[in-house]
């Protein structure tokens, strides 16, 4: 299972946004059409089927309790998730509370990310992917030394 590419989205008023048809089938195999959303420091989105939430849970409830860092990030991601359900027609309720947090208007970007995926409000996708950009080639980042020694 694996998710990718960029895909343009609109949300309704309701807040709700249709998954793009070429994931429907797979999320409904995989997790009978049950997601968990919940955001991201880069103030995104992050969309996990359900049963790849419960791997990402279960490493962030076993986090040392004593470290202020793994706290926080409990709070954030856990604190937030949201179950929700692909409905019939195959749209997904983004609740106002994490539209808010990703600053969601009408137009969203969908992003596969393997596991999962991170929706964008598109404006601030389309600026932070010029900033990744200039980062990368200005060589701004230390590669983790795991990628360091990845082929492409």
């Amino acid at each position: 299972m694996s998710f990718r590419g960029i895909n343009n989205l609109a949300l309704d008023a309701k807040g709700r946004m249709a998954m793009p048809s070429r994931y429907r089938e797979r999320l409904l195999e995989i997790c009978g059409g049950r997601i968990v959303v919940t955001v991201d420091r880069d103030h995104c989105l992050l969309v996990y089927p359900l049963p790849e939430w419960e791997i990402i849970e279960d490493k962030l409830v076993n986090l040392p309790s004593l470290n202020k860092q793994a706290r926080l990030l409990q709070r954030l991601l856990i604190g937030y998730a949201t179950e929700c359900e692909i409905d019939s027609q195959g749209r997904v309720l983004l609740p106002a509370m994490l539209r808010e947090f990703a600053g969601l208007k009408k137009k969203a970007v969908l992003i596969g990310q393997g596991k999962k995926f991170e929706i964008w409000d598109e404006d601030a996708w389309n600026e932070s992917q010029g900033e990744w950009v200039e980062s990368v080639q200005n060589g701004d980042d230390d590669l983790p030394a795991a990628l360091e020694e990845l082929s492409l």
